[in-house]
């Protein structure tokens, strides 16, 4: 592999930007490809696939490297030469590699990957506490899986097409996809691609969305003509997803604290065709206090540490701070106290999150059908989806109100 000094020069403004001034790898990565047009689809896949897998092994590569933070761009040209030592590529005769230690290198790969934290490049605290809540075993395995690359995972919008057609559509655009046993509406990417650019999905044929995540909405039990309320929508995956099991029939209120999130829900769902979400800010107590006891579902799909995610959000892991894994576990608390009383009796609520923390999945639920907000609920089924699975760490939990 030939390094190209302009594609190599934009890596290393984007690690400037994620490492040094806070921005998330995915804006970086996306400006970073805007940047010249004449580049083609290697070239861009070099930019952002690297860049992403730098950020993943931030820790190793700069222990290796010696280096700390802040990250100069000396730094971070050290860093590199060691992502590119490692992956067996020539380094060029450029000033920024002269007296590059490539003995070295490998010698310190060898040393540190035998020790967890630097192996999986992760924060003391962070493997602390995996270990803590998984144990040993199960922490090692899923960290582990928690750094490969996700797979690009589609959910094909039943009210406008199936899967057999999506999948014959995107062949004629040359994207090969596979179906995948037990999902009955997903489809995987062989190749990443920018499916974006599609007429299918233009055309609002599918959505990006993982396949543990589309595990969700079906956990819900729904039926055609229910009035569901998706409590923690965002931009509205999830509720798309329920919209399209309704078959457009009945009411899916996508509720959220950010308005411009929901304003973001309502584009996705004019291209997919879903006419039965209705959006709601929740800008007071009196936005969940009028839908007491009315619901047949709630689905909290709650605030959390993303560390089922990680893969496909590899610089949460240096953005994640302690104190917000204890300051999300009140917050978590708190809306699962206050939604739960939008379900009415003989209804059900579904508790979800993709994190792989038993504190913030299970003892979440026990704590709340401990207290008096949950009396009058009982557990239901939960089901733990884990990173090595093959596809994201999510948690859901059904309760039924009795």
């Amino acid at each position: 592999m030939r390094l190209h000094r302009n594609l190599v020069f934009a890596l290393i403004d984007g690690l400037d930007f994620i490492f040094n001034q806070g921005e998330y790898a995915d804006k970086v990565v996306e400006r970073l490809l805007k940047r010249d047009k004449r580049w083609g689809a290697r070239d861009r896949g070099f930019v952002a696939e690297t860049t992403y897998e730098i950020v993943r092994w931030k820790r190793l590569y700069a222990e290796i490297a010696e280096v700390k933070a802040p990250y100069d761009r000396d730094k971070l040209w050290r860093i590199f030469a060691v992502w590119a030592i490692l992956r067996g590529i020539k380094l060029p005769d450029w000033k920024y590699f002269e007296e590059t230690p490539v003995r070295r290198i490998k010698g310190r790969f060898d040393e540190l990957s035998k020790i967890r934290k630097f192996k999986e490049s992760i924060p003391d605290w962070l493997d602390e506490l995996g270990e803590r809540e998984l144990g040993e075993t199960v922490w090692t395995r899923e960290i582990a899986a928690l750094n490969q690359p996700a797979d690009v995972i589609l959910r094909v919008n039943t009210l406008k097409t199936n899967k057999k057609e999506l999948k014959a559509l995107l062949h004629q655009s040359e994207i090969e996809t596979d179906f995948i046993e037990g999902y009955p509406d997903a489809l995987k990417l062989k190749e990443r691609t920018n499916v974006f650019q599609t007429e299918a999905f233009k055309n609002g044929f599918f959505e990006v969305q993982d396949a543990s995540s589309q595990l969700v909405a079906r956990f819900l039990e729904i039926e055609p003509g229910m009035r569901i309320a998706d409590t923690c929508a965002g931009a509205g995956g999830k509720a798309l997803h329920l919209a399209s099991l309704m078959e457009n029939k009945g009411q899916v209120i996508a509720m959220d604290i950010y308005e411009k999130k929901l304003i973001e829900l309502k584009r996705r769902a004019k291209r997919g065709g879903a006419h039965n979400i209705e959006t709601r800010v929740i800008d007071s107590t009196k936005v969940i206090k009028k839908l007491e006891e009315k619901l047949d579902r709630v689905l909290i799909d709650a605030p959390c540490s993303g560390l089922g995610v990680l893969r496909r959000n590899p610089d949460a892991k240096w953005k994640l701070q302690p104190e917000f894994i204890d300051n999300i576990l009140k917050t978590q608390t708190e809306i699962l106290n206050n939604y739960a009383r939008m379900v009415k009796p003989g209804g059900k609520l579904v508790y979800a999150t993709c994190s792989v923390l038993p504190s913030e999945n299970r003892a979440q639920v026990d704590n709340f059908l401990q207290s008096e907000a949950g009396k009058s609920f009982v557990l239901e089924m939960d089901k733990k989806i884990f990173p090595s699975e093959g596809f994201d760490g999510f948690y859901m939990a059904r309760l039924n109100r009795k």
